[in-house]
């Protein structure tokens, strides 16, 4: 509710139905009429979902660590051309620079994550800022957003210069199974994100769109890139595609972020309102969970059948149960899988990564042209 006590400048007083349907119906656009008669908003006024304060004011905060994460990814910010592919282009025109394995890998994987920043980046825009009635967390989606553009950018810039077939690796979400498999799945869990007429209010939709955020930001973002980022980054750690680790580094990073908000954003939710984290949904979000770390297993095998040094299939597969456990912890879920090492403890590393360099010395000019090097 409004905090009413606040003395209201004079204005002129509106039509008792119209005052009437001020307090009833919740703007959450932020664009609907200016209730002159209001009072001013108080942090108690402020809620995740549902909320009838109004989404314009960002002060006073309310959830402080919104706002810390809209700060840290400003403090992240980075672009692709900034990073040199100079060293991965000499590599893949090399006929023994890699083993046809890690070139599949290497494919499957930016074909998957070409598409799939798109599918983020749709669902932030076109329908998890619509629903988030907060104004601290809305700041941050438009942050997020904009990182979403930034990993298309990165992928875009990695097929170029390398000189990849561009429609071979935008249209494997529709062409490769285990990557058809995993975008149906989380198109089929984000429905109500996707549908123009949802709107919460009502324990069901609300429910709906707690499960959509789960599917989106527990699942999509912080398990199923996962593998992605294990692959690249144990390229880079043999000092194989360089480039495109590094980059993948600055995206994991990002992530880490992204997934870390939506589990603030869900358990938050949460706390407000207590009857929809039900033992029936907790097991279903468990069942969710469960599926995707088989789905992501399925992906692992697609793209490494043999495995290349350092890395295969069994070891993903092994990963992902520990983040699927790691996951059901952070929303306060038992695990899903036996209890499971990390065969990576290096990922946490990737994830601390300092940006050091002076890129503006280190800026790669000519990446535009760089597919069409030729190496002898």
């Amino acid at each position: 509710m409004l905090d009413w006590s606040e003395p209201a400048a004079p204005s002129r007083q509106m039509p008792p139905t119209v005052v009437a349907q001020t307090i009833v119906v919740a703007d959450q656009t932020g664009l609907g009429t200016i209730d002159r008669s209001g009072g001013r908003v108080s942090v108690d006024d402020k809620r995740m979902i549902n909320c009838r304060a109004d989404v314009n004011q960002l002060l006073p905060l309310k959830y402080k660590w919104a706002w810390e994460k809209y700060l840290a990814g400003c403090n992240n910010h980075w672009m692709p051309t900034e990073v040199s592919m100079q060293a991965d282009i000499a590599l893949w025109k090399s006929r023994d620079g890699l083993t046809e394995d890690e070139r599949r890998a290497i494919k499957r994987n930016l074909g998957f994550f070409a598409a799939s920043e798109s599918l983020v980046a749709n669902n932030i825009v076109l329908a998890i800022y619509r629903h988030l009635t907060n104004p601290e967390c809305r700041q941050y989606l438009l942050r997020q957003s904009f990182e979403e553009a930034v990993h298309t950018h990165t992928f875009q810039y990695i097929v170029e210069s390398l000189g990849l077939d561009e429609g071979e690796l935008f249209n494997m979400y529709r062409e490769v199974p285990s990557i058809t498999d995993k975008a149906a799945w989380a198109l089929k869990h984000t429905q109500h994100l996707d549908d123009p007429d949802f709107r919460t209010g009502t324990p069901e939709a609300d429910q709906a769109f707690l499960r959509d955020l789960v599917a989106f930001y527990v699942i999509f973002e912080g398990m199923w890139f996962y593998t992605g980022f294990a692959q690249i980054l144990s390229l880079g750690r043999r000092n194989k595609m360089v480039g495109i680790a590094e980059q993948y580094q600055y995206i994991l990073r990002d992530e880490s972020i992204h997934l870390n908000f939506g589990i603030d954003v869900i358990n938050q939710i949460k706390i407000e309102n207590p009857h929809l984290w039900t033992k029936a949904f907790q097991d279903e979000v468990r069942a969710m969970v469960r599926e995707a770390a088989e789905l992501e297993a399925a992906y692992g095998r697609d793209t490494m059948p043999r495995g290349f040094l350092g890395l295969n299939a069994a070891l993903c597969e092994s990963y992902m149960h520990f983040i699927a456990n790691r996951r059901c912890a952070q929303l306060g879920l038992a695990r899903v899988f036996d209890e499971a090492e990390n065969p990576f403890p290096w990922m946490s590393e990737a994830m601390d990564l300092k940006k050091e360099k002076n890129f503006f010395e280190t800026r790669v000019i000519e990446y535009q042209n760089g597919g069409a090097l030729s190496w002898e």
